[in-house]
């Protein structure tokens, strides 16, 4: 069993998605793992301690100032205990109560005490998620060294639709099978680039693209946990760096290109993931451009090719490139693999609803010299997961 031996102690806010949480449970434990449980005082008034004990085999714990657990010190031992903290749900309050550092209840005085690595799955209104402090609150547990696992998005207990749904049970635990998995990265160093770029026209307007840079930011979260050193060259997306990653910030083509180039002869594997724009204006506007005429012409050049440029390096690293492609996908992406010379291709397929730009989910297609596999529509950091371990695996087999 994938997670055997391994102590996993679940925290629980208070929020509708708890009745999620005993699923997640029996999730964890039929893969091995002892679970513990945790609740805040709100969390019971969603689903029962009871519940949990049957399914966890072991008293929940909620009371920070339990007489019987204090004389052994119990938020201590508890913290102690784990080897890996999942909040699941992690609520808006939740986060405000960690990201402050307050222990007034036994869950959050758990995760100030714990020297194991913490995970949340944030849940809530999808106006609460988008909110400014909300937003705050996650980006400092991030920095702290966090993990964020989700949220998804959908239609939501409230009625309303949007970000903000818990990740289900399934894909947690598998999240967590991932943490603790084989490290097939292990020693590498992996540089990859991610999100769109921003051409200027003028000091306030620019041209770019609908990436939102999910999918690359998921490729260096997994690659991290995965055991690479992971180098994330960012064009301009509102998403958190993930933990363990070097970020660089970038907002046009040529600028990825600098920052690309700068790295690139010390390291064993680039993915190029970016939605880099293919012109750029020939002469950007220093001042803003007035309305005026009816009509406007703008003269475009050439960007440089990223990959291309990193494909012709005499001493170049094993080069994976993206293909977003809305019809013949297969023939666009081969010929664009052997036009540039790269040593893999993972091609997907923008046209079709749900997945791609802006999506929480994707599939790919992947293309080598030597064959071809398909990974079929799953959330973007299983499928990061699954398309790493084909790289580690083709790369090795040269």
């Amino acid at each position: 069993m994938s997670l055997n031996h391994k102590k996993i102690l679940l925290g629980i806010g208070g929020g509708i998605a708890a009745y999620k949480s005993a699923d997640l449970v029996r999730r964890l434990k039929e893969r091995g793992a002892e679970v513990r449980v945790v609740m805040t005082q709100s969390a019971m008034e969603f689903i029962t301690p009871l519940t949990l004990q049957a399914l966890s085999g072991h008293p929940v714990a909620s009371d920070l100032l339990d007489p019987t657990a204090e004389a052994s010190m119990g938020h201590i031992e508890l913290a102690r205990w784990a080897d890996l903290f999942v909040i699941a749900p992690a609520t808006a309050n939740v986060l405000a109560r960690m990201q402050a550092g307050m222990a007034d209840e036994l869950l959050t005085t758990c995760a100030l005490a714990t020297g194991s690595p913490v995970v949340v799955c944030p849940a809530m209104n999808q106006q609460m998620y988008q909110h400014p402090a909300t937003q705050h609150n996650l980006r400092v547990l991030s920095e702290r060294g966090i993990h964020i696992w989700g949220p998804g998005a959908g239609s939501q207990a409230c009625g309303e639709i949007g970000p903000g749904r818990m990740l289900e049970p399934l894909d947690i635990a598998q999240r967590c099978e991932a943490f603790f998995g084989d490290k097939p990265l292990k020693g590498q160093k992996l540089l990859l680039t991610a999100g769109p770029t921003r051409e200027a026209i003028d000091p306030v307007r620019y041209i770019s693209n609908h990436s939102s840079g999910k999918m690359g930011f998921a490729i260096a979260a997994r690659a991290a946990e995965m055991g690479a050193k992971v180098t994330l060259v960012a064009g301009p997306v509102n998403l958190p760096t993930p933990i363990g990653v070097n970020r660089i910030d970038v907002q046009s083509a040529k600028q990825m290109l600098d920052a690309v180039m700068a790295e690139v002869a010390t390291q064993d594997i680039f993915i190029g993931c970016a939605a880099v724009a293919d012109y750029r204006l020939d002469k950007i506007a220093e001042a803003k451009i007035k309305k005026s005429a009816e009509s406007m012409q703008l003269a475009l050049v050439r960007n440089p090719d990223i990959l291309a440029t990193v494909a012709a390096q005499d001493a170049r690293p094993f080069t994976v490139g993206f293909a977003a492609e809305t019809h013949d996908v297969e023939h666009y992406a081969k010929d664009k693999m052997q036009r540039k010379k790269l040593d893999m291709i993972a091609a997907n397929d923008v046209s079709i609803s749900g997945q791609g730009f802006n999506a929480d989910t994707n599939a790919l297609k992947v293309f080598w010299p030597q064959g071809c596999e398909e990974l079929p529509a799953t959330d973007k950091y299983t499928l990061a997961g699954q398309l790493l371990g084909l790289i580690a695996r083709v790369k090795e087999a040269r």
